[in-house]
């Protein structure tokens, strides 16, 4: 995400009043965001993911009504916790600006980390569904003095390190500091990412990527609604 201000749909910075020529509160806004929530908690509370079997050990959750409870070392990243699904905006050198759909499970078992999984699909140029893509894996954890630390893992032969910090309870940045790839994998350059909880509780999520020759460019972005949690 550049500096420029500038916000799309999948944009995480949520608008906020910003002086007399800016956006206003409106009277009943927060009663009506209120009611938005309960009815969204209606259908997605009773939701989570389902366990293959009985293990020795707590089951994953991503719903923090059941299983284990939530590692005190990862209050920071609560709001993250859930099954989110949505679509969002690409622009990659292989195809071109493009739209696709994810699924991101954020879980966890009590202890200090959360599980990630992100599956995404892309669409042709009539809307349909064309092909898998985009799919990774890993694990947020985050210090003591709130360094974010994010381990993911891609389908595609790439794994990378991320740093960062919380920029307010619920919005979160991060640069890599590693990004290796396999023999068979691409060839990728360093990336920044932010997360964050947007306005209607959404997910929303913008990924920039160095290019060789255009410097840290928009690369994805997503704003992802809860569906279960």
């Amino acid at each position: 995400m550049t500096d420029s201000g500038q916000t799309n749909a999948g944009d995480p910075t949520p608008s906020t009043p910003e002086g007399g020529d800016g956006p206003t509160v409106v009277p009943g806004s927060g009663n009506a965001a209120v009611d938005a929530a309960v009815q969204r908690s209606e259908q997605t509370a009773g939701r989570n993911i389902t366990p293959f079997s009985e293990l020795p050990v707590a089951e994953d959750t991503a719903n923090l009504r059941f299983g284990p409870d939530l590692h005190p070392g990862l209050l920071a990243l609560l709001p993250l916790v859930g099954v989110w699904e949505g679509e969002g905006e690409a622009d990659t050198e292989d195809r071109g600006q493009h739209r696709f759909g994810q699924q991101i499970i954020v879980s966890h078992d009590g202890e200090n980390y959360l599980t990630w999984s992100s599956r995404a699909w892309t669409f042709d140029s009539g809307g349909a569904v064309d092909a898998a893509a985009y799919r990774e894996s890993g694990y947020w954890r985050i210090s003591e003095d709130d360094q974010l630390e994010f381990l993911v893992s891609h389908a595609s032969g790439v794994i990378e390190m991320y740093y960062g910090k919380p920029l307010t309870q619920s919005a979160w940045e991060m640069s890599t500091d590693v990004v290796m790839s396999s023999p068979t994998g691409p060839r990728m350059g360093a990336a920044k990412r932010i997360y964050g909880i947007v306005e209607g509780g959404d997910l929303g999520w913008v990924e920039e990527r160095v290019h060789p020759d255009k410097g840290l460019v928009p690369r994805l972005s997503a704003r992802l609604r809860r569906v279960a949690g």
